[in-house]
């Protein structure tokens, strides 16, 4: 007795201790993204959009995103990186394309978790199918949105307008329009001054690379090790949640799904949380589906917090940040709103599930295919057709 109430307060102080870490890195995540934010325009000297080059085409940009995600398994990471680079001088109309691709690559996870039930028929085609419906939703989204965006310039206009106000017109003053003191970037900025210094003992363009890369490999450290703690101290809650409120409306269903992926900071975690499920028949695809996109909204924030402590132009790297918001917001208004729509993804993930449990290799050649090889090729063929243009 003596001892269970000894271990009480022991326990406690581990899980306010590992709160304190979360927020720790979560400090130096934000810090991270203003440090790859202020190395990108000391090594570019304002030369961004000729350094990308390569990725003019909005198709290629899509590309960088979907490859970088898939191989990193994480779109919170890639997003905060895109968001630094814009605020070090990547135009906003090449990184919207890559920030579309971030959510296509990041569903490879969910996938590759449905493999866990292959050796059931029935519970592989059940996981299989809830967890490639997430691919199809983003890659419909993509069709959809990504034509809009190169003819009429849609979400970036959307983000552009909503950032107007949260972030001054200028880029020189990158005030809050709420208050004249930006306590993110004020917070933030003593670290950043400070590797800064320490990189600025070299010549530039190496200066600033070695802080962008300081920067991005901070990010990877922080996010991998956010994931870590939050599974620890929140999947638990997020499964109780889950089971509480899927399966009561497509609204309880994304909100639940927003809510958990802001609780774990990862759509990742969040999407593979709910294969296990729908592979044991708790949860039917119908049920699920909801869910998944409620995991795309909130894999936001991440991004969005840190866009507010970027070294740079504050006003672009906000405006990416709510053009990704802006994009999944729409994305599940728009595809999930219109039945005709909402039940191309079931049918899709439906008929591949069937196909992939009769002939398993099927899986793999779907997974490398659409997050590796298709892309790759892609880019052999631009890479060729501009050679001989």
């Amino acid at each position: 007795m003596l001892g269970t109430i000894s271990s009480v307060p022991k326990q406690g102080g581990n899980v306010a201790s590992r709160w304190l870490l979360v927020a720790a890195l979560v400090y130096t995540l934000i810090c991270a993204v203003g440090m790859i934010g202020s190395g990108f325009k000391g090594a570019t000297a304002g030369e961004a959009k000729e350094l990308f080059a390569f990725a003019t085409n909005p198709f290629m940009g899509l590309i960088i995103g979907i490859v970088a995600t898939a191989l990193i398994q994480s779109s919170s990471t890639v997003t905060s990186i895109i968001v630094g680079l814009v605020a070090g001088g990547l135009p906003v109309e090449l990184a919207v394309p890559m920030v579309m691709g971030a959510n296509v690559g990041t569903s490879i996870t969910n996938t590759i978790v449905s493999m866990g039930h292959i050796t059931n028929k029935e519970e592989f085609k059940r996981a299989f199918a809830a967890a490639t419906i997430h691919d199809y939703f983003n890659l419909l989204s993509v069709v959809i949105f990504l034509p809009l965006e190169i003819m009429f310039g849609l979400l970036e206009k959307i983000g552009t307008y909503l950032a107007s106000f949260l972030v001054s017109s200028s880029a020189a003053s990158a005030e809050v329009s709420v208050g004249s003191f930006n306590f993110v970037k004020a917070a933030t900025k003593p670290v950043v001054n400070t590797f800064k210094s320490l990189t600025g003992m070299l010549d530039q363009p190496l200066a600033g690379i070695l802080l962008a890369i300081l920067g991005v490999t901070l990010i990877f450290v922080s996010i991998t090790y956010i994931g870590k703690l939050l599974k620890q101290l929140m999947v638990g809650k997020a499964k109780d949640i889950m089971h509480t409120t899927v399966g009561r409306g497509p609204i309880s269903g994304i909100a639940s799904g927003t809510v958990i992926t802001v609780l774990v900071q990862s759509s990742s975690t969040t999407t593979s949380l709910m294969v296990p499920l729908a592979g044991s028949g708790t949860f039917g695809l119908r049920q699920i589906y909801p869910f998944t996109l409620g995991a795309n909204i909130g894999t936001c924030i991440t991004a969005l917090i840190a866009s507010f402590a970027v070294e740079g132009n504050m006003q672009a790297a906000v405006t990416i940040a709510l053009i990704h918001l802006t994009y999944n917001v729409i994305g599940v208004i728009v595809i999930y709103g219109i039945p005709v729509l909402r039940n191309i993804p079931i049918k899709l993930a439906t008929w591949l599930a069937e196909l992939v449990s009769e002939k398993k290799v099927y899986a793999l050649v779907y997974i490398l295919g659409v997050f590796f090889v298709i892309p790759l090729l892609c880019v052999g063929i631009s890479y060729a057709v501009g050679a001989t243009a």
